[in-house]
C-alpha cells in the first residue's frame, strides 16, 4: 500500500493504531543496550507500549540474543571504552544474522570527540535501521557546525534536515531529528510530525525511551520510515494526553506511562498532526 502527501495524515493515524495493536498482540522482545541512567524508564515505557524489554549488556550472550530478539536499541549515553568494546561484539552478532534491526541513539554526539567518533564507528557497521537524535547530534554526525551543550541542542530540527538526509543516504537508514517539530527522512522522503509536549525535555530518559519505542515499531512494520513516524506519533500523543493531567514533569513521567498504556485509535486520530513533504510511503506488515 502507498500514500501520497495529501492522504498521509489520515493513513498514518490508522496505520499507527494498527501497528500499536500488533505490538500489543506480539509483545516483541526489544534488547536495550542503553545507559545506566535511563534503564528503568525505558523498560517501563516498553511495557506500557505492550512490548517486552530486555536490558542486557553482556557480549557473552550476544549471539543467542541476536536469535531471540525482535529489535535492538544501542544508546551511548554512559559511554566508556570497555562498554564500546562490548557493543562492537553485540553488533557483530547482529550483522552476522544478516539483519538490520538496530536503532542508534547517539547521545551527546558533538559534545566530545570520543562520543562523535564512537557514534560514527557504530553507524559504519551497517547494523542500523534507524538513527534518532536531536539537531545538535545529527548536525555533528553529518560534519556540520552546530550549537549545543552536552546532550542539549540549541538548534531547531529543520536546521539538521540536510545533515539528516546526507546521513540517511550514506548509511542506507532512516534518520529522525527530534525537536518542537520532529523530522523523519530516508534521504528522499521527509515526514514532519508536530505532536509532543515541553515536559518531555524535563524528564531524564524521555528521548532514550522514544528510541526503544522506535525499535518496537520497526519490529512490526516493514518500512522503517513509516515505523519511525508511527513511534513518534504514538509516543508524543501519549505525552500530550499525559500533560493534561500533570502538575509538572514529575507527575507527567508517571502519567505518560498510563497514557501510553491506554492509548487508543480515537486518541491518535483526533490528535495527530503530521505532514509528508516529499515522496510516497510504502506499508507492509511484518509476519
Amino acid at each position: 500500500m502507498s500514500w501520497t502527501a495529501s492522504s498521509f495524515t489520515e493513513d498514518l493515524a490508522s496505520q499507527t493504531s494498527d501497528a500499536l495493536a500488533r505490538v500489543r498482540e506480539r509483545k516483541p522482545l526489544i534488547h536495550c543496550v542503553t545507559n545506566q541512567v535511563v534503564m528503568n524508564f525505558t523498560a517501563n515505557t516498553l511495557y506500557a507500549l505492550g512490548a517486552s524489554p530486555l536490558m542486557s549488556h553482556a557480549p557473552e550472550e550476544a549471539e543467542e540474543l541476536a536469535r531471540l530478539r525482535a529489535g535492538l536499541l544501542i544508546n551511548i549515553g554512559t559511554l566508556t571504552a570497555p562498554w564500546l568494546d562490548d557493543v562492537r561484539r553485540i553488533l557483530a552478532a547482529e550483522v552476522a544474522m544478516g539483519s538490520r534491526r538496530a536503532v542508534l541513539d547517539p547521545v551527546g554526539a558533538g559534545a566530545t570527540h570520543f562520543r562523535t567518533e564512537a557514534a560514527l564507528e557504530l553507524l559504519a557497521t551497517g547494523a542500523f535501521r534507524v538513527l534518532r537524535g536531536n539537531a545538535f547530534e545529527i548536525l555533528s554526525l553529518g560534519g556540520e557546525s552546530a550549537r549545543g551543550q552536552g546532550v542539549e541542542s540549541f538548534e531547531e530540527s529543520d536546521a539538521a534536515l540536510h545533515a539528516a538526509r546526507t546521513l540517511a543516504q550514506k548509511h542506507a537508514l532512516v534518520v529522525a531529528v527530534s525537536g518542537a517539530v520532529d523530522l523523519v527522512t530516508d534521504g528522499e522522503r521527509v515526514v514532519e510530525l508536530r505532536n509532543g509536549h515541553p515536559y518531555f525535555t524535563k524528564v531524564t530518559g524521555a528521548g532514550c525511551a522514544l528510541n526503544a519505542v522506535i525499535a518496537a515499531m520497526t519490529s512490526v512494520t516493514d518500512d522503517p520510515l513509516l515505523a519511525t513516524a508511527q513511534a513518534l506519533a504514538a509516543f508524543n500523543i501519549a505525552g500530550e494526553i499525559a500533560a493534561r493531567n500533570s502538575a509538572g514533569p514529575g507527575s507527567f513521567a508517571m502519567s505518560f506511562l498510563d497514557a501510553l498504556a491506554n492509548l487508543n485509535p480515537s486518541d491518535i486520530t483526533s490528535c495527530l498532526r503530521v505532514e509528508m513533504t516529499s515522496g510516497n510511503v510504502q506499508s507492509e506488515v511484518l509476519p
